[in-house]
């Protein structure tokens, strides 16, 4: 009798545990389903840039990609093929005439997209940028380097290369808002930290490898003494060391590059570049789908009282030298 008294007890028991968990897993689904962050694989979002064929978009690209896969949504990579802002502002509009359920744009130039920018954000299409800002547009928030303070880490290492002592030159895009904040923060560091290190040359490389060689040739000849060149993208970067080891200056011109391109990557193991300065280009990517994403969905309104999406998210930057940079490679 006892032994079928405690029998039914444990049957009693199991029955009231899975009754407590049922009720725990309902409550628990009703939570969170107005939440859960799942899209559907209709929902397309386009990233656009310039130049699309470079290497450097492919980790924007892949966090872009790797954040879709995780919302159960689709995406779409457009952008002008040259350096060219009527380009882009074409491919802009393309896009916004699909009507896609967000664009992420790296905006070639500050001012130029802002109308075209605007227009998406019009059309109800939420909007960010990455990369290169458009601030002055209505674009929802800016996912990038902390340009200014990248130029001031460059700073800081090419003085700690140089000693501290000796000319300077700078192969830049002086149109773009963050190769003009990075060439800032570089000079603006020099000047009042660095009384004997001078900014002697400063010339438009157009993110072009010959270009950038070009221009560095008639530095080097107008400046013999010319101690380190800072370059403020990986294509200048290269087309530096180019200019560099033809005319055998390698032991003699430190340069510091940005990116980490397989070109700029290898010149960093030979030694021709001294660094490169790595973006968090992967995290652009995937936090501009997240944040187009919360737009989209009005996630960001649903969010505790007082707070919402951030204007700004700093991606951050890493000194990549010959010490370290095997790991910047590329999983094969």
């Amino acid at each position: 009798m006892k032994k079928l008294l405690f029998a039914y007890l444990l049957l009693i028991g199991l029955f009231v545990l899975y009754v407590y968990q049922y009720q725990s897993d309902n409550t628990t689904n009703s939570q969170w389903s107005d939440y859960e962050l799942r899209g559907t694989i209709d929902e397309n979002y386009v990233m656009v840039t310039f130049q699309s064929g470079i290497d450097y978009w492919k980790r924007a690209l892949k966090g872009f990609e790797d954040a879709a896969e995780a919302l159960n949504v689709s995406v779409e990579y457009r952008g002008a093929t040259q350096y060219d802002v009527d380009e882009q502002i074409t491919v802009l509009e393309q896009v916004i005439a699909k009507k896609p359920a967000g664009i992420a744009v790296s905006a070639m130039h500050p001012v130029a997209l802002n109308d075209v920018i605007n227009k998406a954000i019009d059309a109800d299409i939420p909007i960010v940028t990455f990369d290169a800002d458009a601030p002055d547009s209505n674009a929802h928030s800016f996912l990038g380097t902390d340009n200014f303070q990248a130029g001031v880490v460059a700073a800081h290492k090419m003085a700690e290369l140089i000693h501290e002592r000796g000319e300077i030159g700078i192969v830049t895009h002086p149109k773009q808002l963050n190769h003009l904040e990075r060439t800032r923060g570089f000079r603006e560091t020099l000047a009042s930290e660095y009384p004997h290190m001078e900014v002697v040359s400063l010339t438009d490389g157009r993110g072009d490898q010959m270009t950038s060689k070009e221009v560095v040739d008639e530095m080097i000849r107008d400046y013999p003494d010319l101690k380190g060149v800072f370059a403020s993208e990986a294509n200048g970067g290269v087309g530096v060391g180019q200019s560099v080891l033809e005319q055998q200056k390698k032991d003699e011109i430190h340069i510091i590059s940005f990116d980490t391109d397989k070109g700029t990557l290898d010149m960093v193991k030979e030694g021709v570049i001294s660094a490169t300065l790595a973006q968090g280009t992967w995290k652009m990517g995937y936090w501009s789908l997240q944040h187009l994403f919360h737009l989209q969905h009005g996630l960001a309104s649903k969010m505790e009282a007082g707070t919402s999406l951030p204007r700004f998210v700093d991606t951050g930057v890493t000194i990549v030298t010959k010490e370290n940079v095997d790991d910047f490679y590329p999983n094969e």
